[in-house]
């Protein structure tokens, strides 16, 4: 289931040999064509149309790898959840075939596995015919409740039939899902790996049969909580390639470093019953000099304002407050006095920057500080009042609001709708709330017609983020002559803030204010309140829970909570502030959900502390990998895994059509011994090498302050690249350039990170936690940086390596121009060189 340094141009030496064919962009023979749209894959999986998510039930059988894979049959965003299916000899080239699990009146059919029972222990085959059993969730559409069922094939996975005892595994819970089930020798009996999702838990099951199953046990809570699990995957790895040497690893997919989704793993023991991890989970923070630990029992020189924070920290958890873990000591500061609707700072003194860092643990909600915010109560802009929707009809001083379709009813909403999550942020009683009859409604409400003679109109606004410019928007219009002139949206939250629009150019034009909910997935709705034509732009108010370090006043770096009570560790960079004056503010200024935080430990260290996802293991660090499984029965032994490369942040927002989600490239597994800790390796697989057609080698590059062609062009490309850092702070590869785009795969000198920055790939805008930088801790000692980089219509994966052989990997989504197809090496602040590429157009899997 389931975040610019000028760029001189000399150019010290820059020299492309290339050998072979000239790489160029290639172009869909047919555009829009199916299989040829825009950002359509060329060389990864993708379904003709709909939405797809997780893979499942991957399995080889009889010269054939099997992908099934969570699929909506009639339509492009997610429901009527199914098992989609297709097949390939070569792990590249795919066939897809018609569904194969269906959705029924009583389930949708959720994410599992696929085992070949070949003694049919199930008895649902034969043991001269044996059959591929499934082992799926179920999702009982009346109830919710997830439980673990079988269906069948006895013609090689191409039909399948529905077990009439369903369910085989039932705990009566909405939160037990995602089997992951394999034969195990040892004990001759069929393995289950399964999600406690909310409990973080994986549960270990056995069977002799695939009917009947028995609780061995329960691995977690460990590592990354921040999300529920889903997803397990349990499988053993020789080391270093030695057989006799094995090390079991369980995947399972939960909140990401990266942000939304992710997969992280553990290594370690299973002994048949039990999984036990090589990581203890214990951590100690560097040492260091301490700021305020909180223990005086007072807030000493550190200032309260506001209620949130009370007179004193907190020595538990307050009134109405879940319990809160992860606090040192006796004492923490806490804003939960009066609940989330209480809001305050709590201030540092000013002081003296001396170390490269300052380590804090923090808790609470995760509502990041938002740049050209202000703190304290936003005055409701004077003016002319357009509506503050405060009557039971949509009338107003300039007239009555017309409506169309069902979303908004005959008047505004009193606040929140049922089923709706908490709305805030309104003014008064009223707004406009088009979540009437939930995400599924549509329609308009429009103003009437209005002179511009004011410089700005101010609104309150929230809910979904779809732009006016997208199929379905959830906006808010400022129409003139007919033509929509400025919009808004919501930011995918309930909480209403205040937007402006400069009308400088429209004086004394005729205007209408339109509000647009046309969509009808997730945040498929729009809220408004207090539209007013004003001389003054209101500024929109802060909505943090978080902790700041403030530079004359100003914020410079900021950390949030996970919407956990458990404090965490977190860090701030100070090295740029050394020897200057900066202060901590700690900030509540959220009414919300989660509308508090918590915070302890405040240090000065020469290393920073490093949080429970720092310290996780991560597949990937990349935004787009998640819900990842392996194959079952590949053959010669060989660990093949395929992820989602998507994101359920905004998942349902790509701009694509008519399909939606595409599976990774499938990668080799494999486990290295790296300063003797084991590692997991990844690599494509070795089909990849079939898809390479005109190919070129650039020779020794080296840049200074600036961004070098190398004379490779493609929008499928594979690269293989070995770079040096020179004195420069930041070095790597654009990918996808041109027409002001492009993808940068960059090494962060400063902090020993590889990242992709995908602020500039493209379309960004269609949700807004798409554009950001995503980075993956990886030390070069000094040497070279190896990038093997996957370039695709819609994608980019990096893997990444230091000489010693520690290894990094980030997938990303990426939605380029099409004509942006080029490759540069850069530099910033200093000089780097790229010691040799090869580069290959690939060719399409598509027909």
């Amino acid at each position: 289931m389931s975040r610019p340094t000028r760029r001189s141009r000399s150019l010290l030496a820059a020299t492309a040999v290339l050998s072979g064919l000239a790489l160029v962009a290639s172009s869909p023979a047919t555009a829009d064509t199916l299989y040829h749209e825009q950002y359509r894959p060329q060389f990864h999986f993708t379904p003709a149309q709909n939405w797809m998510n997780d893979p499942n039930g991957l399995i080889w059988y009889k010269g054939r790898y099997h992908l099934f894979f969570q699929y909506n049959p009639s339509g492009n965003t997610w429901g009527n959840m199914s098992w989609g299916h297709a097949v390939s000899t070569d792990l590249v080239h795919w066939t897809q075939l018609p569904v194969a699990i269906p959705q029924d009146a009583d389930e949708m059919v959720f994410s599992g596995s696929v085992v070949l029972d070949k003694d049919n222990s199930s008895g649902l085959g034969t043991k001269a015919d044996p059959p591929l059993v499934a082992v799926y969730t179920s999702l009982v559409k009346a109830t919710g409740i997830q439980r673990q069922s079988l269906a069948y094939s006895t013609d090689g996975g191409l039909t399948w039939k529905k077990y009439a005892a369903n369910p085989v595994l039932d705990l009566n819970s909405q939160n037990f899902r995602d089997p992951k089930v394999f034969w195990y020798a040892p004990t001759h009996s069929w393995l289950m790996a399964v999600a406690l999702s909310d409990q973080h838990k994986v549960s270990l099951y056995s069977s002799t049969d695939l009917r009947n199953w028995t609780h061995l046990s329960d691995f977690g809570p460990a590592g990354a909580t921040g999300g529920a699990w889903e997803c397990p995957d349990l499988f053993p790895l020789a080391v270093d390639g030695d057989p006799r040497k094995t090390t079991w690893v369980l995947a399972v997919g939960t909140q990401s470093i990266a942000g939304g989704t992710g997969v992280q793993y553990f290594t370690g023991d299973f002994d048949g019953t039990h999984f036990t991890s090589d990581d203890a989970g214990t951590y100690t923070a560097p040492p260091g000099t301490a700021l305020q630990d909180f223990e005086s029992g007072t807030y000493g020189a550190w200032a309260p304002s506001g209620t949130a924070f009370g007179d004193a920290p907190a020595a538990g958890a307050l009134a109405g407050q879940s319990t809160v873990t992860g606090a040192e000591g006796a004492y923490f500061a806490d804003s939960f006095n009066g609940g989330d609707a209480s809001t305050g700072t709590l201030t540092s003194p000013a002081f003296t920057v001396t170390s490269n860092y300052i380590n804090f643990k923090v808790g609470g909600g995760n509502h990041p500080y938002v740049p050209g915010t202000v703190l304290g109560n936003e005055p409701v802009p004077t003016g002319e009042v357009l509506s503050d929707f405060e009557g039971t009809t949509y009338s107003s001083p300039i007239g009555d609001w017309t409506t169309t379709g069902t979303a908004f009813g005959t008047g505004p909403a009193q606040g929140t709708l049922p089923n709706q999550q908490q709305v805030s942020g309104y003014l008064g009683h009223g707004l406009v709330n088009s979540y009437l009859n939930g995400d599924a409604s549509t329609g308009t409400l429009t103003s009437p017609a209005f002179t511009i003679d004011k410089k700005y109109v101010d609104f309150l606004i929230g809910g979904g983020d779809h732009p006016a410019s997208s199929d379905a928007p959830t906006a808010v219009e400022l129409v003139v002559d007919g033509q929509v002139v400025r919009s808004a949206t919501g930011t995918n939250d309930e909480a209403l803030n205040w937007a402006s629009w400069d009308l400088s150019d429209l004086q004394g034009k005729q205007a209408q204010i339109k509000v647009v909910d046309a969509d009808t997935g997730g945040w498929g709705h729009i809220n408004l309140d207090q539209v007013v034509l004003s001389d003054t732009r209101a500024q929109p108010v802060s909505t943090e829970t978080g902790v700041n370090l403030l530079v004359n006043g100003q914020v410079v770096q900021s950390a949030t909570g996970t919407d956990s009570e458990n404090l965490d560790w977190a860090s701030f960079n100070a090295t740029a502030y050394r020897g200057k004056q900066v202060q901590i503010q700690i900030v509540d200024n959220n009414t919300g959900g989660w509308g508090h935080v918590l915070a302890d430990q405040f240090a000065t260290a020469d290393q920073p502390a490093l949080s429970v996802l720092q310290r996780a293991h991560w597949i990937d660090y990349g935004e787009d990998f998640y819900a990842s499984q392996t194959y079952n029965d590949a053959p010669g032994g060989r660990r093949i895994m395929i992820g989602w490369m998507n994101n359920w942040n905004y998942g349902g927002s790509i701009p694509t059509s008519p399909w939606r989600s595409a599976d990774t490239f499938p990668r080799r597994l494999a486990l290295r011994t790296v300063d003797g800790k084991v590692q997991l390796i990844q690599q494509p697989v070795d089909g990849l090498a079939g898809l390479r057609r005109a190919g070129a080698h650039v020779s020794t590059t080296r840049v200074t302050n600036t961004t070098a062609a190398l004379g490779v062009q493609g929008s499928s490309l594979e690269l293989q690249a070995d770079l040096t850092a020179g004195s420069a702070t930041d070095f790597g590869l654009d990918v996808r350039t041109g027409s002001g785009q492009r993808t940068r795969i960059g090494y962060d000198t400063t902090t020993g990170e590889v990242y992709i920055d995908r602020t500039a790939s493209g379309a960004v805008d269609f949700d807004p936690s798409f554009p950001g930088v995503q980075r993956a801790p990886l030390a070069l000692h000094g040497g070279t940086l190896r990038l093997h980089v996957l370039v695709d219509s819609s994608s980019v994966e990096v893997y990444a390596e230091n000489a010693r052989g520690e290894q990094v990997v980030l997938t990303d989504q990426v939605f380029p121009d099409p004509s942006s197809t080029g490759v540069d090496l850069f530099a910033d602040n200093g000089t780097a060189t790229l010691r040799s590429m090869k580069a290959w157009q690939l060719g399409s899997i598509q027909p």
